[in-house]
C-alpha cells in the first residue's frame, strides 16, 4: 500500500495528516509513505523526521499523490488538487460532503473512493478513528486559554500582599467532547464552573469534572441521538433553554459555547438581548463559529465587542495547537488505515459497519 500525505493549503490549515510516529508504523507495517515536501513544517515535523520515519520526500502535489493508492488529508482537496489525484485511489479527509456537492462529482468521475472523516460512527470500535472527537479535545482546551487571555481578570482565586483575588466565573454550553475539556481546563486554571447540556449522560460527566450542572430540570432522555449528539430542539423545549441560560448569563465571567448538531447550523443559546445583561468585560469564546455561533452577535473569525462583551468566533481552533492536533489526527488515520488494510492489502468493504458509514463516493457514485 502506497499512502500519500499532501501538504494542506486551506486557509488557517497548520497541521498534517500523519506525523512521523504513524509514518514510522506504516512503514513498519509494509507501507510506503510519500511526504510533500514542507507539510509537517508548521506543526512541529520537518521533513526530516519523515526521512527517518522511512517517507520519502516529494517535491510537489503531483510527485507526492503519483502512484498513491490512498492519500491521507486534513482538509478536502480543491478541485484543482483533486485533478491531480491517481483514478482509483482512496482519499481520507474531513470532506464537509453535505456542502461539497462539486468535488464529490469530480471524485465520481476519477472513480476515487472518498471516505469522510467526520462520518467515523460513534461505536466502540471506531473510537480510535474518531477525528471529531480528538480534534474536539484540542478546540475545547484551547478555547479556555484564548477566552482566559482576553479576560481583563485572573481566573484563579489568588492571595497577594495587595489583597484576595476571587475566582472567576464560567460557563461552559455543551457538554459533548469539547465542552468536557473546556470544563476540565476552565477547573485546572482556578475558575469556578457551570456547564449546561439537554443530554442526559452529560449531567453525570460535568459533575464528574467538578462542575455545577445548570437547569438539570431540563435534561432529557430523548434529547440524545444514537451518536450520542444533542438533537434539535422544538420551539417551546428551545425557550425553556433560553430562559435557563439567560438565567445565569449575567453572573458569568467567561463563557465557552460548543453546542453542535451534525450537519445542521449550530443552535442559538445566546441571544443579543442576553449579552445586554452580561457584566461589562464578560468574554465569549463561540467554538460553534464555524456552522453559524451559538450566539447571536457571533461573527465567524472576528472577534467582536458588544454591550460591553467581547465575542470571539475563532475558526479552527485544532490548528493553532497542531503540533498535538496533528499527533492525535494521525493516530486516528493510522488506526483506520490499520481497518481498511489489516495485511497491508487495501479493501473498500461498503457492508462494514465503519467503512460503509464513511464512503461518500464510490465506484464512481456519489453516496452522501
Amino acid at each position: 500500500m502506497h499512502v500519500a500525505v499532501p501538504k494542506e493549503t486551506a486557509d488557517r490549515e497548520r497541521r498534517v495528516a500523519l506525523v512521523p510516529d504513524s509514518v514510522a508504523r506504516l512503514v513498519k507495517a509494509g507501507a510506503t509513505v510519500a511526504i510533500e515536501r514542507g507539510a509537517g513544517v508548521s506543526a512541529g515535523y520537518p521533513d526530516a523526521q519523515y526521512e527517518k520515519a522511512g517517507a520519502t520526500i516529494a517535491a510537489d502535489l503531483a510527485a507526492t499523490v503519483s502512484g498513491a493508492r490512498v492519500a491521507a488529508k486534513v482538509q478536502k482537496p480543491t478541485l484543482a488538487e483533486a485533478a491531480l489525484l491517481p483514478e482509483g485511489c482512496v482519499l481520507v479527509c474531513l470532506l464537509a460532503a453535505h456542502t461539497s456537492a462539486d468535488l464529490l462529482a469530480a471524485l465520481a468521475a476519477r472513480r476515487i473512493t472518498a471516505l469522510a472523516l467526520e462520518k467515523v460512527p460513534r461505536i466502540t470500535r471506531a473510537q480510535s478513528m474518531d477525528v471529531l472527537s480528538s480534534q474536539a479535545t484540542v478546540a475545547g482546551y484551547k478555547a479556555v486559554l484564548v477566552g482566559a487571555a482576553q479576560l481583563p481578570r485572573f481566573l484563579p482565586m489568588l492571595t497577594t500582599a495587595a489583597g484576595n483575588i476571587t475566582p472567576a466565573r464560567a460557563l461552559i454550553l455543551g457538554a459533548g467532547v469539547a465542552g468536557l475539556q473546556a470544563i476540565a481546563t476552565a477547573r485546572r486554571l482556578g475558575a469556578v464552573v457551570s456547564a449546561f447540556d439537554v443530554r442526559a449522560a452529560a449531567r453525570e460527566q460535568v459533575m464528574s469534572l467538578g462542575a455545577k450542572f445548570v437547569a438539570s430540570e431540563l435534561v432529557s432522555s430523548g434529547a440524545e441521538t444514537a451518536g450520542g449528539y444533542a438533537k434539535e430542539q422544538a420551539g417551546d423545549e428551545q425557550a425553556r433553554t433560553l430562559a435557563a441560560i439567560g438565567a445565569v448569563l449575567p453572573e458569568m465571567d467567561l463563557v465557552v459555547s460548543t453546542a453542535a448538531i451534525p450537519g445542521r447550523p449550530a443552535p442559538r443559546l445566546i441571544t443579543a438581548a442576553m449579552v445586554a445583561t452580561m457584566r461589562p468585560g464578560a468574554v465569549i469564546v463561540d467554538v460553534a463559529a464555524e456552522t453559524g455561533g451559538n450566539c447571536e452577535l457571533t461573527r465567524p473569525g472576528e472577534t467582536i465587542e458588544a454591550h460591553g462583551v467581547t465575542i470571539m468566533g475563532p475558526l479552527n481552533l485544532p490548528s493553532t495547537t497542531p503540533g498535538h492536533a496533528s499527533q492525535m489526527f494521525g493516530r486516528n488515520v493510522f488506526t483506520l488505515l490499520q481497518h481498511l488494510a489489516p495485511k497491508n492489502e487495501l479493501t473498500i468493504a461498503l457492508d462494514d459497519e465503519i467503512t460503509g458509514a464513511m464512503a461518500v463516493v464510490h465506484d464512481g457514485q456519489v453516496r452522501a
